[in-house]
């Protein structure tokens, strides 16, 4: 694909700086573009931008002057998510239901389905219009998926789950495995019979390897717009809010209730049963274990406020110098009382 700086201008609704006729072939990061890529800069990567092989860089509009052709948009990083698109040629599938996949009895398919080889949809389950399942993945009796949803190979959505539109779930994600539920009877662990469910509501995406536990009873759920990366785990009955981020690795316990727009970094945690308010970030490795209010920013474990754990960790930081001060001390109080 070939496109102008001006066609490009257009497209992200930008302002050309250079030639605006220069002809670009592709699209990609600083470190590997070539001549004819164009990529993208904010501070402070605009000093390496402007040194890197690209033929053009899109920059914030607060920029006045570059020294190689650019396009100054409001959003780059919006932009060059636009782009990607654009450049980026998708992949040849054919609608279809292919002769090695498997289909239940009374299984409602809706139209421009594409079912690869070795999918299993078991009975009565749904699927909803334009949705692509890869190969061995497996849909549960009487699951329901959206439209336009995209399922890829290996992916488990159990019995009685229900996946909104233009919801895309990676390998090897598993929704609706049953939850963490034991009792003990003289010593024994007798399972409690895990009979909810887990509805994942529109434009949610699920990361490879992540598992959302079915409801023991009622329902584990996911509202819109959340995103779930890698290696999560959301255990039964948990609630969460609408545009919601999982980071890799983080665990959320049973029956935590999280609001809308709340960000669990990187091997973060939560306990079970507790309730966390809107808008709120947690950084990585940090595990509330309290209900925390809305618009908080929290970090370490337990989790208290950012602030309060850099304090802490700074005064850690110094504890080695301290202990030396008072031993020295110490020794000097001890010399005087000999005295």
């Amino acid at each position: 694909m070939k496109k102008t700086l001006a066609e490009i201008a257009a497209i992200v609704n930008g302002t050309v700086m250079g030639d605006a006729a220069q002809e670009i072939t592709g699209i990609t990061n600083i470190d590997d573009a070539t001549a004819g890529d164009i990529t993208f800069a904010v501070p402070p990567h605009l000093e390496k931008a402007a040194k890197c092989a690209a033929a053009a860089v899109i920059i914030p509009d607060t920029i006045e002057d570059f020294p190689k052709a650019a396009i100054r948009v409001t959003n780059p990083r919006v932009a060059f998510t636009t782009l990607l698109t654009l450049f980026t040629p998708k992949l040849a599938i054919n609608p279809g239901v292919h002769p090695a996949a498997v289909i239940g009895s009374q299984v409602k398919l809706g139209t421009n389905v594409t079912i690869m080889a070795h999918a299993v949809i078991d009975d009565h389950a749904q699927i909803g219009n334009n949705t692509i399942i890869y190969p061995h993945t497996y849909i549960g009796q009487k699951a329901t998926v959206g439209d336009d949803a995209l399922l890829y190979p290996n992916v488990t959505i159990r019995e009685n789950c229900h996946l909104g539109n233009r919801v895309i779930v990676h390998s090897g994600a598993v929704i609706g495995s049953d939850g963490f539920g034991f009792v003990t009877i003289d010593g024994r662990h007798e399972k409690v019979p895990q009979v909810g469910n887990v509805i994942v509501e529109d434009d949610v995406e699920i990361g490879a390897n992540s598992c959302l536990d079915r409801a023991t009873t009622g329902s584990t759920i996911v509202k819109r717009g959340t995103k779930i990366d890698n290696l999560v785990h959301l255990a039964h009955n948990v609630v969460v809010g609408e545009n919601c981020y999982f980071v890799a690795q983080t665990g959320i316990a049973g029956s935590a209730k999280i609001g809308n727009n709340v960000t669990f970094a990187g091997q973060s945690g939560s306990a079970g049963h507790i309730t966390i308010g809107d808008n709120c970030v947690f950084a990585a490795r940090t595990a509330p274990i309290n209900n925390v209010p809305a618009n908080s920013f929290y970090a370490g474990f337990p989790a208290r406020p950012h602030l309060e754990w850099l304090r802490s960790e700074a005064a850690i930081g110094r504890l080695p110098e301290l202990i030396k001060k008072i031993r020295s001390l110490e020794r000097r109080l001890s010399e005087l009382e000999g005295k």
